[in-house]
């Protein structure tokens, strides 16, 4: 690698670019004012809202244009770019599976846009391209989402997005010719395609209005049946609840096609489970569960039991036995009860149970009999986050396992003598060995132990002046584990800190932990990160001008928080496709979806309240001076519309009292990030880390 040494004399263009009060673009403004319980509150971009006009296009690319003259200023930005390109070069491969006598297995050759699906004869034999995503566009953003199988294994149904969009459409590919059959489905979102004899179930909504395909909201969820070989105008309309609107329904089936789930969610954080025995000639759905803010998901069938995995009755999970011809959950049986870990997954394997646990937000694999008896477990190389993947009657079974200094790597698992062997570990072109990760627990606000992870260069000195990058989450029962990111290794080269909390609102301790972050009490989240910056200042980690602050979605909004809250303790923020709009995130898309953990404004005066005092948007005030902030969203993003970060960037460059920059990145054919390609994905992380090191004041060696 080249060292690259920021001079003196380029230092000095690091304080002109950072001293100096920028001019903004006029964003377009009108005299909206929403009433709130008698609350009058001004919304004056509004008409960012409308991100396909004319105005809101003419914003955009002034926006970009000033952002890209930023960040070409830059002096080791293209050096940064090269950097990370060489630290993504290398083999990516997932756990090998099966599927009617076939072997496949999705790889990734060093900087391809997608992992490409390889079929193999035999376990570890020649590898065979049976699908690339990477020649469905020109330019890597045809994302594949998902595949399935049909059960006499002639055909495979494969889901693909455009441009980061949730929307999905699907196809069909004979599998023993790999032809592509005239099949073509539009407008499916949420729910894939699940086979059920000549044909598969799909969920999807009306066509939206043109012009408003991103942005408007998704009411009135569908179930259909397309027959392979028929026009989807044909497609039997199988369910819809129009008496719930704003409710999630989709269908899965067990291997053997015997029974059928409909899963009901939307309305909690949880959902609801019907099942209908198909060996009984027009059997109709029966209902399972009532309580739509707890888990239940089916694992297998066995006969006529069903295995489960469920939080009812057991906050941190447990493993259940329902009967088909009495599954309500009365009658459920408990098999394996609940533990001192977080029950995240459990798998068949050959003839037993694999469990996943999650322990201070790492995992623990343990082997269990069919009876529910613990026999042993899996031993991991390290503190980090595993996978396993196994089939019901299937000798092989695999586990990915990776940590913040371990790529992802594949092991294979022998259940009878509890031993695990390499199958695939990546070959990185940089000395990993040479950084290493501790947990920590801190005290929040409330008295709270929460639980952290530091990663740093080995020999790091307590000086209080180590740049610190802190990411977050918090919500949505999602949990944060050990991880690898190849991005992150340019930072860490150059002395960085990056620093992972495990806020509440996630599903780190369970349920509890889950619920203590959300709704009237989603400032303990914010609370969290707040603390956990606090606690590395007083360990001498670092200090505020050395800590930068990043997070996406739900991150975001924590990211928005927690400047508005406490501006002085962040020298850099990057909040991500971020929920910045508390009062109207519900009427975009699929926003209502997230009103379990949010609240809406709509429910009560004391909700809309809460609401008010946190939202980023809401909580900008004009003569602040806020840290350097460069805002990310995307134009296909549809999930969390970019409406909520045009208006909170709008009103912070109007807002901003001090000197620092604030920037917003916004990517074109791209949506909340999945399945974005490779490319964007570098160029986007060298802009982030480019602007977090340079206002940091990083050299980059």
């Amino acid at each position: 690698m080249k060292h690259f040494i920021v001079l003196s004399a380029l230092a000095l263009t690091a304080t002109t670019m950072t001293a100096q009060k920028k001019i903004y673009p006029n964003a377009p403004k009108d005299g909206t004012v929403d009433t709130y319980f008698g609350v009058k509150i001004p919304d004056p971009f509004r008409p960012l809202e409308a991100d396909r006009s004319k105005e809101t296009a003419e914003w955009v690319a002034a926006e970009n244009k000033i952002t890209n003259e930023y960040l070409a200023k830059i002096p080791f930005r293209g050096k940064l770019l090269k950097r990370l390109k060489e630290v993504a070069d290398y083999e990516k491969v997932g756990a090998p599976f099966k599927k009617n006598g076939k072997w496949y297995v999705f790889k990734n050759n060093g900087l391809q846009n997608q992992s490409v699906l390889y079929q193999m004869d035999e376990l570890g034999g020649a590898l065979h391209e049976f699908l690339d995503p990477n020649k469905l566009s020109t330019d890597g953003t045809v994302a594949l989402q998902g595949i399935s199988f049909s059960k006499d294994g002639r055909y495979m149904a494969y889901v693909i997005s455009r441009s980061g969009s949730d929307w999905q459409e699907i196809y069909v590919k004979d599998v023993a010719t790999g032809e592509l059959l005239s099949d073509h489905i539009e407008w499916a979102k949420f729910g894939g395609a699940q086979w059920c004899g000549n044909g598969f179930y799909y969920s999807a909504y009306d066509a939206p209005e043109k012009g408003k395909e991103y942005s408007s909201k998704n009411e009135v969820h569908k179930v259909y049946y397309h027959k392979i070989g028929t026009p989807q105008g044909q497609d039997v309309l199988f369910y819809q609840n129009p008496a719930h609107p704003l409710r999630f329904y989709s269908v899965s089936l067990n291997k053997e096609e015997t029974m059928m789930f409909l899963h009901e969610s939307g309305a909690g954080s949880g959902m609801n489970l019907y099942v209908r025995d198909l060996r009984v000639p027009d059997a109709q759905f029966i209902q399972m569960t009532s309580n739509m803010d707890l888990q239940y998901s089916p694992i297998e069938t066995v006969g006529d039991n069903i295995y489960l995995l469920t939080n009812d009755g057991a906050p941190r999970g447990r493993v259940m036995v329902a009967d088909i011809h009495k599954p309500g959950f009365k009658d459920w049986k408990e098999l394996i009860g609940e533990s001192k870990g977080v029950l995240e997954d459990v798998q068949f394997a050959d003839d037993k149970l694999v469990l996943t646990y999650s322990q201070d937000a790492s995992t623990h694999l343990y082997v269990y009999s069919l009876e529910g008896k613990e026999l042993n477990e899996i031993k991991l190389p390290t503190v980090g986050r595993a996978g396993f993947s196994a089939e019901r009657g299937q000798k092989e079974c695999f586990y990915s396992f990776a940590s913040f200094t371990v790529p992802g790597t594949i092991y294979q698992y022998d259940m009878a003598q509890n031993k695990s062997t390499v199958y695939t570990e990546p070959k990185v072109k940089f000395d990993l060995g040479k950084y290493t990760t501790e947990q920590v627990f801190f005290i929040s606000k409330d008295g709270t132990h929460v639980p952290m992870f530091l990663t740093y260069r080995k020999g790091l000195k307590h000086n209080g002046k180590n740049p610190v990058l802190i990411y977050g989450y918090g919500g949505f029962n999602i949990s944060l584990s050990p991880n690898f990111s190849s991005m992150r290794i340019p930072f860490l080269e150059n002395g960085g800190i990056y620093v992972q909390v495990n806020l509440r609102g996630g599903s780190e301790y369970g349920e509890e932990w889950h619920v203590a972050g959300t709704k009237m009490q989603k400032q303990n989240v914010f609370d969290d990160f707040i603390s956990a910056a606090e606690w590395l200042v007083t360990n001498s980690f670092t200090s505020k001008d050395h800590i930068a602050i990043m997070g996406g979605s739900n991150g975001g909004l924590l990211v928005g928080a927690c400047m508005t809250q406490r501006p002085d303790l962040f020298k850099v923020c990057i909040p991500q496709v971020g929920v910045m709009d508390m009062l109207r995130y519900h009427k975009f898309t699929i926003g209502w979806n997230w009103a379990p953990d949010y609240g809406t404004s709509e429910d009560s005066k004391e909700m809309f309240k809460y609401l008010y005092s946190y939202s980023p948007l809401h909580n900008l005030k004009k003569g602040v001076s806020y840290p350097a902030t460069l805002v990310t969203t995307a134009d296909h993003d549809d999930r969390v519309v970019p409406a909520h970060s045009f208006k909170f960037a709008a009103t912070l460059q109007e807002c901003q009292g001090g000197t620092a920059p604030v920037l917003i990145r916004i990517d074109s054919k791209a949506g909340h990030g999945g399945g974005k390609p490779l490319a964007k994905q570098l160029e986007e992380q060298a802009d982030i880390y480019s602007f977090i090191m340079w206002n940091l004041g990083m050299k980059f060696k």
